[in-house]
C-alpha cells in the first residue's frame, strides 16, 4: 500500500486535454473547487465534463475548457441557474447532453460495473428522449416484454471529488448528510483524485464516525490532496456551509474580472483574496 498524497497541481498535471472528466458533488455542495481552480490555472482544455453541475461547470464553461457537457442540471442551489454556464451555453460554446438525475446515476452505475448500459423506466414518454436522440431503448427478454431506456455507461478518464477526511492510502470519508454519488464517480473513472479537508491516519477515520461514512475505497483512488476549505465557496457540511455572500459576488461578476481577481495566483492567493473581501 502506497502513500498517494500529492498537491492539487500534481493531480492536475496528470490530466490531459480531450479527457472525459467527472466532477463530484451536487450543485453548489461539496464541489472539489480547489482542484477545479488548479485545473483552470493549467492548459488542459477540450474536456467532456460529466457533473451534477454547479460552479465547477460554470467556471470551466466560462473559461472555454468544455467541449461537451453531460449533466442533469447546472445550479448554484440558492441561485437556481448557474449564470456563467448559462451565458456560455447561450453563446453556443459547447455541446450539451441532457439526461435526468436518475439516468445520470444509472450511467455512473453502469460504468462502475463495467457494463455498456443499464435499463431503466425513467425517460419513457418524456422529452428527454427527444432532446437526446442518441438514447436508445431495449426490450425485456422475459415474458413481460417491457420497453426500457438503455442508459449508456458514463465512463470517465478521470474524476475529481472532495470529502471531509481521507487517509494517505486513498480511503475517503464524508461526514455530511449526503454522499452525492462521489463513490460512483471514482469507480467509473480510470483515475480519481480526491481532495479533502484533512488527511488523518487510517485508524482515525472510524473513531468519531461510523464505518458507513467511509465512502471512497483506496483501490478506486489515484491521488489524495489535503485542501482545507477546498470546497469553497460551495458547502462542505458539517465543516462549513456555502459562502452565500461570495457566491452572489461570483454570480454577479463578469468572468474576466472574476478570473483576474481570484484565479491569477495559486491557492494561497485565492484564499487571501477571499479573506480580503470578507
Amino acid at each position: 500500500m502506497s502513500d498517494k498524497t500529492m498537491s492539487a497541481e500534481e493531480a492536475v498535471s496528470r490530466l490531459r486535454s480531450g479527457m472525459t472528466l467527472g466532477i463530484g458533488g451536487w450543485g453548489s455542495r461539496r464541489k472539489p473547487m480547489a482542484l477545479v481552480r488548479a485545473l483552470l490555472r493549467s492548459e488542459v482544455t477540450d474536456l467532456t465534463v460529466v457533473s451534477y453541475g454547479g460552479p465547477d461547470v460554470g467556471m470551466l464553461a466560462a473559461a472555454g475548457r468544455i467541449r461537451e457537457l453531460v449533466a442533469a442540471f447546472v445550479t448554484l442551489d440558492s441561485i437556481p441557474l448557474e449564470p456563467h454556464y448559462r451565458a456560455a451555453r447561450e453563446g453556443g460554446a459547447f455541446a450539451l447532453t441532457e439526461i435526468d438525475e436518475a439516468m445520470f446515476m444509472w450511467g455512473l452505475h453502469a460504468a462502475a460495473n463495467r457494463l455498456p448500459f443499464l435499463p431503466m423506466r425513467a425517460g419513457i414518454g418524456s422529452d428527454v428522449m427527444r432532446v437526446n436522440p442518441r438514447l436508445r431503448t431495449v426490450t425485456s427478454p422475459y415474458e413481460d416484454g417491457e420497453t426500457f431506456v438503455a442508459v449508456p455507461a458514463l465512463r470517465l478518464d478521470a474524476a475529481l471529488v472532495h470529502v471531509n477526511r481521507a487517509d494517505r492510502l486513498g480511503n475517503g470519508q464524508y461526514l455530511g448528510p449526503d454522499p452525492y454519488f462521489d463513490d460512483l464517480f471514482c469507480e467509473a473513472a480510470d483515475e480519481a483524485y480526491v481532495s479533502c479537508e484533512q488527511i488523518v491516519d487510517t485508524a482515525e477515520l472510524t473513531k468519531a464516525a461510523p464505518p458507513q461514512s467511509l465512502l471512497l475505497k483506496r483501490h478506486t483512488v489515484t491521488g489524495v490532496v489535503e485542501a482545507p476549505n477546498g470546497a469553497h465557496f460551495t458547502s462542505c457540511a458539517p465543516d462549513y456551509g456555502r459562502d452565500e455572500a461570495f457566491q452572489k459576488r461570483y454570480a454577479a461578476t463578469p468572468w474576466p474580472q472574476f478570473a483576474a481577481r481570484y484565479l491569477a495566483g495559486d491557492e494561497r492567493a485565492y484564499r487571501a483574496a477571499v479573506e480580503e473581501e470578507s
